[in-house]
């Protein structure tokens, strides 16, 4: 079911405390996303019987979610601009851009669709939630530039159950660790009901959360970002969470087997990647490599480091491969594990550094087109379900930008301490057998 429309507006930074023109170059790390599709998802809040309904709604919800937004993209100023892309040959790179008067587009809307059934953890219809998401404004072009939006929201109320925010971000403007950053920001500001510059000031001293601008340390390093910007002038849904005790034992038989970089996050893609294998049918062959993408953050292991409140992007892509054969035989899981703790070890902590081979990266991405490949978004760090806007913590987390495009969303889950949520996207043929294979999978490992 839809949702209707009951106001488009834009929202603007407070314009008393923000400069007439903002810049930030657009560096090698963003580049790499540079033509990746936006950024997709939504989070859904419960709300009490006098809190759900529409006068409510529109008298004191939206109200407050406009004023603290605005306060926030005071302070994270890129966000309300837009990608500059120059267009006139010579060599100008494209710039993340404010200029005085640039806004947010926010969309008002409210639905009659089954609440409880898109806030469940149980296999849902991937389409029914877009209508919960807006797309980004389009980009305004002209002889010298095309000037793109990197965000867009739309808040959306379910009558007598409950409400949704809806997110799309442009991924060459910010990585998940600044969009989620962005999002508990505006969630601390407007429960707090911060309103002015001294609040702001004590906000920052109190949190992780408000971003950094400084980029002298990932500017041009090594002449990446000229590299590649004349490369892209040339090419011109859920499984039921495993609990901490699940997680655990599945870490331990990787312990058993001396498994490299031993962790949560390899324990989980390792279950990922084997069920996927095993659920994908007999037309594959068993010598036909498959890969399992990921990224690292890297805002600590820069030489010199940047800080980790750096605004923009900053991860590494990582690359783990298998034969099908052997994701999908008896011993997947380990083989899996450690295929992905080498590309770990390989990438992230690499004697010579953690960009060695960085000029190669949108080649080696170019020679996995039309491969079987797996990839993950997102970060057992992430902790979407501790926001809270002031009316509660979020019932649920979707990340859309997963759908078709063979990668699995990774959070913190909701109701279970140290457990994962884990997201993905499929044909329902396709959704059915991985859960049964999920579900014989992690039986068989756990009762051994």
């Amino acid at each position: 079911m839809a949702a209707s429309v009951l106001e488009e507006c834009k929202i603007n930074p407070p314009a008393e405390s923000s400069p007439p023109e903002f810049v930030l170059p657009i560096v090698f790390f963003d580049m790499v996303w540079y033509d990746f599709p936006a950024n997709q998802s939504v989070l859904f809040f419960d709300l009490t019987a006098a809190c759900s309904t529409k006068p409510y709604f529109l008298e004191t919800l939206v109200p407050d979610l406009k004023s603290s937004l605005s306060l926030t993209l005071g302070e994270f100023l890129p966000l309300a601009g837009k990608i500059v892309h120059p267009l006139t040959p010579g060599g100008d790179k494209p710039i993340l851009r404010y200029v005085s008067g640039d806004s947010v587009s926010f969309n008002v809307c409210e639905s009659g669709a089954d609440f409880s059934e898109l806030a469940g953890n149980h296999p849902r219809n991937c389409d029914d939630f877009y209508a919960f998401v807006p797309n980004l404004p389009p980009a305004n072009r002209s002889e010298k530039s095309i000037c793109c939006p990197v965000l867009a929201l739309q808040v959306t109320l379910f009558p007598g159950h409950g409400f949704c925010i809806g997110f799309v971000t442009h991924h060459a403007a910010a990585d998940a660790c600044t969009v989620v950053s962005f999002i508990q920001t505006w969630a601390l500001i407007n429960k707090t009901k911060y309103s002015n510059d001294s609040d702001l000031r004590d906000l920052s001293t109190r949190s992780n959360f408000l971003p950094s601008f400084d980029r002298k340390n990932t500017t041009n390093i090594n002449g990446l970002d000229s590299l590649n910007w004349d490369l892209i002038l040339k090419l011109s849904c859920s499984v039921e969470p495993p609990p901490k005790e699940q997680i655990e034992k599945l870490k331990g038989l990787l312990v058993a087997a001396n498994c490299p970089r031993l962790s949560t996050f390899t324990a989980a893609c390792a279950v990922v990647w084997v069920c996927s294998a095993k659920s994908a049918g007999d037309d594959v062959a068993d010598d036909e490599p498959e890969y399992f993408g990921f990224v690292a953050d890297c805002r600590g292991r820069l030489k010199p480091p940047v800080p980790g409140n750096y605004f923009g992007n900053c991860v590494v892509p990582v690359r783990a491969e298998l034969k099908h054969g052997q994701a999908k035989g008896p011993n997947g899981f380990v083989m899996a594990a450690k295929a992905i703790g080498d590309a770990i070890v390989e990438n992230v902590y690499n004697e010579n550094g953690i960009l060695f081979g960085a000029e190669k990266w949108p080649e080696k991405y170019n020679e996995l087109i039309g491969k079987r490949q797996y990839g993950v978004a997102g970060s057992p760090r992430f902790d979407f379900y501790a926001v809270d806007y002031g009316w509660g913590n979020p019932k649920k987390f979707e990340a859309l930008f997963v759908d078709g495009n063979g990668s699995i969303s990774l959070n913190k889950a909701r109701d279970c301490e140290g457990g994962l949520e884990i997201g993905l996207s499929k044909p329902k043929l396709q959704m059915d057998a991985f859960s049964t294979v999920f579900s014989q999978v992690l039986h068989e490992f756990l009762a051994n």
